[in-house]
């Protein structure tokens, strides 16, 4: 009868345990989706007014108090492109060497603690080391170049980590498999390990790189501009970009009460296309997958 007693007694802590273990979570999630969502609100409710087909396609004009954001939109995306076509096969192919090829010993595991770090380096000084590196050593210039490798430095540690751990879900036994069949090295992780990790690596890489995309320092220091109501004509030019243009507009310039509708604007815009490189993430990872599992 005791041991019935202390038993269900148990049970009932533990339920207890359980109920308020989830009742925390579900109020943290709350809690921050609540805050997303403010956010969101109020610069939806600020900035909608603002966007129109003029304020999308036009230069800024009367020192960025009327006008559009267009260089700024053009340059965000030039850059994205650049940081894109070198971050994602670099960090895909040294996470493929780390998982695959690499042994495992001290210097891998170094190696490995060495790409985690940089990923929690601020990004201030991803822009000061590529003012050091391309600006001035390289001789690129304060340029769009310039900036794209900069933020491409920035996304390799996500990018790297996200692919190794997309890498390591796929069960041993598929690699085995191949090999035991008489398949290469490179024909068992082109055949049984990428298809079914690659969905996990592109979402890694889309979502660092949506990260990059809305860092403000790097393009600082390495090639954005203040005002330009001209596109890049090369890859040495100054851009204008969202990130850079949105905190002159909120904090450096001279008539900061004109400019506001237009920066919760280009804040509306910043956000939007954040959210569209995570949804492309989702939809890519999504049909990826339906693919390899048809």
């Amino acid at each position: 009868m005791k041991n019935s007693v202390r038993k269900s007694s148990k049970n009932l802590r533990g339920q207890l345990t359980q109920f308020l273990g989830f009742l925390v979570l579900r109020l943290s999630v709350c809690f921050i989706l609540f805050i997303l969502l403010y956010f969101f609100y109020d610069i939806f409710i600020n900035g909608h007014q603002t966007i129109s087909w003029e304020f999308l396609s036009q230069p800024p004009r009367k020192g960025m108090t009327e006008g559009g954001i267009f260089p700024a939109i053009f340059g965000t995306f030039l850059v994205t492109l650049i940081t894109t076509a070198i971050a994602v096969p670099l960090g895909m192919a040294a996470a493929i060497y780390l998982n695959e090829y690499a042994r495992t010993d001290r210097l891998t595991r170094l190696i490995r603690l060495s790409i985690r770090n940089l990923a929690g380096v601020p990004s201030v000084v991803y822009g000061l080391f590529g003012v050091i590196l391309f600006v001035n050593l390289l001789k690129l210039g304060t340029s769009v170049l310039s900036a794209g490798l900069t933020l491409a430095l920035l996304t390799l540690p996500w990018t790297i980590t996200a692919s190794e751990e997309a890498l390591k879900t796929v069960p041993d036994s598929y690699r085995e498999g191949a090999l035991a069949l008489g398949a290469t090295k490179w024909q068992m992780i082109r055949t049984n390990v990428l298809p079914y990790s690659l969905p996990g690596m592109l979402t890694g890489a889309i979502l660092g790189l949506a990260r990059a995309a809305g860092e403000t320092a790097p393009i600082m220091f390495t090639g954005a501009a203040f005002y330009l109501p001209f596109l890049p004509a090369s890859l040495r030019d100054q851009f204008m970009a969202l990130p850079y243009h949105l905190y002159i507009m909120a904090t450096q310039h001279h008539a900061i009460d004109k400019a506001r509708p237009l920066a919760y604007g280009t804040a509306l815009v910043l956000v939007v296309f954040v959210i569209l490189f995570n949804l492309t993430a989702v939809i890519l990872r999504s049909r990826l997958r339906g693919k390899w599992k048809n």
